[in-house]
Formats: C-alpha cells, structure tokens, sequence
C-alpha cells in the first residue's frame, strides 16, 4: 500500500511539474525568427538529438558560431530567470553541415560588426544578490554580456546586471559613435526592457578604447501611469547641452502623493574622461 501511495506521489508530482512547464512562458528576448542567422553566445553550447535537456548530444559549439535558425519548438526550458524556447537549427562545422536543437538562451540577443571587430550580447546567468531596500534578503537578478571577437578569438569582454525575468521583453543593441570623447573608438549600447508599468528597463554603455570594453554606470527608467516614475540619461559631449569629454549623468523622479500632488527629485553628476578611465567632478 504505501508503494501505491508513493507512486501516486510521484505521479501527481510529475504531472505538477509538467503543468508548471507547460504554464512557463519564454522571455520575448529569446524570441528568434524562423529562416534567419543568428549566433551562439555562451561558449561550449550543446547540440541536442531532440528538444529536451535529457536528450542525447550530439556536437558542442563555441561563441560566434554561425547558425541558421530553422523552426522554432514549441518547448521551452526556464533556468533561473531565463526562459527560452528550443530551436531546430542548422549549422556548418569543419566542412560538414549538421543539424539540431539549441536552447534559446544560448544564442546572441543581438549582435554587430564594427572596425573588423564581432560584438555579441546576450544573457549568460541568473544570480542572487542583496535587496536594495530588505538587505537580509536575496532577489534573483541576469546577467549579461557584451563579448568583442575578431577572427573567433576573443578579445575582450563585460557583464552587467539586466533585472529579473520581467524585464526580459525586448532587448536592443546598437553600434553608436566616439561621442566626441578622447581615445574612444566607438560606443555600444545595451538595452532589455519591459512591457508591463513598474517593469524597469536597463540601458548600458559601453565605450571602445585600445582593444579594451569600458562599462560606464547602468541606466535604469521605470514609470507606473501617471503616478510615479523614475528616468536616468547620459549627456555626452556632441549632445546638445554637452561638456568637452564629460559625461553628464542627470536623473529626474516623480511621485504623486496622496492629494494627487506632484513630488519631483532631480539630481545631476559628471564623468570626466581623461583619455582612458573616467572620474566623478
């Protein structure tokens, strides 16, 4: 009898967790269209028979590699904060094309070519660390990363936090100028967002200078309606209102209280850039 009961169990527990899979919804982030290239970000990602993380494996690709997204499953895997469909895709190895399925959250968000140069983001791991506001607990939070690859080899590469799963929307990333700062050969920018009010969405930048990635301070903007919001921009020097090599940080808050009335902060911080690393004014 208690074998039956422990069986029922197992059954009940497994059907559970079936359940919760199937109710588990893949970040948009991780939303690639079928017929398109994309690439692999996390090195050494695993080619599988079949959709599922108990398949068998088949071959093991390194970052930049170049894949043909095929079909889209409609399976998916949640590690940590990531949440991912599987994809069928193709791909050519030392001469031979092959054939398999990839997790989702091992591809590329985004990624450009500047200067002779591959710049891959993507998401990399789910981390616990301290509350902002309740410092004995732990809140979930990704990370990502922007990686600099010339002729497959990697030259350089940052991590940067991008908030939890609900932040996992849409992603964006862009190649945008020097900004006028000195020794800086380009920037990039990182951004994951939202859809729902309260969501925060993350911008990071990232300047270019002698082979070497320079992570400037995160931006983070999230608004509820009209109650409240909070909106952090840089100013860099070509921008209208722009310093010679400093970057103005200005952050505006606001918060209506309970007669509907209008509370606004603002604050303001410079970065002057000497040719090589920043300080704050």
């Amino acid at each position: 009898m208690k074998s039956l009961f422990a069986i029922l169990f197992i059954f009940m527990l497994q059907t559970f967790s079936a359940q919760k899979d199937h109710d588990t919804y893949a970040n948009g982030i991780f939303s690639f269209e079928e017929n398109k290239a994309q690439k692999i970000f996390t090195d050494n990602t695993r080619i599988r028979q079949l959709p599922d993380v108990a398949s068998p494996v088949l071959d093991s690709l390194n970052t930049n590699q170049d894949i043909l997204i095929i079909k889209k499953e409609d399976s998916i895997l949640k590690l940590g904060e990531r949440a991912a469909n599987w994809y069928k895709v193709s791909y050519q190895k030392e001469g031979k094309m092959s054939e398999g399925y990839v997790w989702g959250g091992n591809l590329c968000v985004d990624y450009r070519n500047k200067n002779g140069y591959d710049f891959l983001f993507g998401l990399t791991k789910t981390v616990k660390i301290k509350d902002g506001q309740f410092k004995d607990e732990e809140v979930q939070q990704n990370r990502a990363g922007v990686k600099m690859i010339k002729e497959n080899i990697l030259i350089d590469e940052v991590s940067f936090e991008t908030g939890s799963g609900e932040s996992l929307n849409y992603g964006t990333f862009n190649v945008e100028s020097g900004h006028k700062l000195k020794n800086v050969e380009l920037t990039l920018k990182a951004t994951v967002s939202g859809e729902a009010c309260g969501i925060p969405s993350y911008d990071q930048y990232i300047l270019l200078k002698d082979k070497k990635l320079i992570t400037l301070p995160q931006l983070i903007n999230v608004g509820d309606a009209d109650v409240y919001y909070h909106s952090e921009q840089f100013i860099f020097p070509n921008d209208k209102g722009g310093v010679s090599n400093t970057i103005i940080f200005k952050m505006e808050e606001m918060e209506k209280d309970e007669n509907d009335r209008e509370k606004k902060k603002y604050a303001t911080k410079f970065y002057v850039w000497d040719g090589s690393s920043f300080n704050i004014k």
